[in-house]
């Protein structure tokens, strides 16, 4: 098991959006709320240096703003070219409002 890191609170992404989060260990994170259900993935796509969270995330897939490929944020598997290699996930708990995730 990896490190246990608070994300954010539930309340700071509602329904249907996404936010970045900086760890104070340099990761680049995506915290995704899609139904109530929280995903995290790294933020950064794998095909070019780019931001997925200001990208756009339509149920479990977030948009790359660059290029447009697209990830599943439940597996982070590439979903459409020109993405093929998949986004690192982590296993997210929910403690209250706090989000965590366990990272390696």
């Amino acid at each position: 098991m990896g490190r246990k890191v608070r994300l954010c609170s539930a309340s700071e992404v509602p329904p249907g959006e996404m936010l970045s989060v900086d760890t104070d260990a340099g990761d680049m994170l995506a915290v995704y709320n899609v139904d109530g259900d929280f995903f995290v993935t790294s933020n950064l796509c794998t095909h070019g240096v780019a931001t997925l969270t200001e990208g756009w995330l339509e149920d479990h897939t977030i948009e790359c703003p660059q290029h447009g490929g697209c990830f599943d944020v439940r597996t982070g598997e590439a979903t459409h070219f020109p993405c093929e290699k998949p986004l690192q996930t982590y296993k997210v708990t929910r403690e209250g409002d706090e989000i965590f995730a366990d990272l390696d």
